[in-house]
């Protein structure tokens, strides 16, 4: 009887502990893989580049992930979340709608690499149906987001009052993906940071009162 209980305590003890491993294992591959993917690409990253560079086999990580495919799934819901929590810490703080544009785009770039490796545009042309439905979830938090921002700003009068918003929020989206056509903006021409900034620039210009853009500039010219 005493052997028989060991042996029950030794099985639940490895069931714990595997149960703990487990989760922590395939974070580890998420977290791994979503650098890796971010600094050279969906297309150049292979299953045996991760478990090389993790120190495990490739056995392992197929316990968690059935294939690439479904890795670079993961991976992509993994850095939407995150951004998209992000930037609703950055929305929280109520910030002056000008700047808080601004501080939206630095935090994306940081976490998608400064784009070095264009992932989305990457996304787009080797993984359409990940891409598509990536795509309906950013344009949801992107509405919102830019919604709430534009009515901030017409409150403010820093923005003019006769703004369309569904159609300006649309745009915004829409120009906001063109920036990371590989074809039409091609990395080794054109700074990731450097067309968001232009953009958004651009976009204020086209929306700001005089008050919004006296804010702007004194803004942009505090910049480092």
């Amino acid at each position: 009887m005493l052997k028989n209980t060991r042996t029950l305590e030794t099985f639940f003890v490895f069931k714990v502990s595997y149960c703990t491993f487990a989760p922590v294992m395939r974070d580890k591959i998420l977290i791994n893989a979503t650098d890796l993917f971010l600094n050279y690409g969906f297309k150049s990253i292979t299953m045996d580049d991760i478990s090389n560079h993790l120190g495990i086999s490739k056995k392992t990580i197929y316990q968690h992930f059935e294939n690439k495919t479904s890795l670079v799934e993961a991976v992509s819901l993994h850095v939407f979340e995150n951004i998209s929590c992000g930037i609703s810490e950055i929305r929280s703080i109520k910030k002056n709608p000008i700047e808080e544009i601004f501080d939206i785009k630095q935090f994306v770039m940081e976490h998608l690499k400064d784009e070095k490796s264009s992932p989305q545009y990457q996304l787009q042309k080797y993984y359409p149906k990940i891409f598509k439905t990536l795509k309906n979830k950013q344009f949801e938090v992107m509405q919102e987001c830019v919604t709430d921002n534009l009515n901030r700003g017409m409150e403010l009068e820093l923005y003019r009052k006769t703004l369309d918003i569904n159609f300006i929020s649309r745009i915004y989206f829409h120009c906001m993906s063109i920036l990371k056509d590989n074809e039409l903006f091609p990395l080794k021409h054109f700074s990731m940071n450097t067309l968001m900034d232009n953009y958004l620039e651009y976009h204020l210009r086209g929306i700001c009162t005089e008050k919004g853009l006296l804010t702007l500039t004194k803004f942009i010219n505090n910049q480092p």
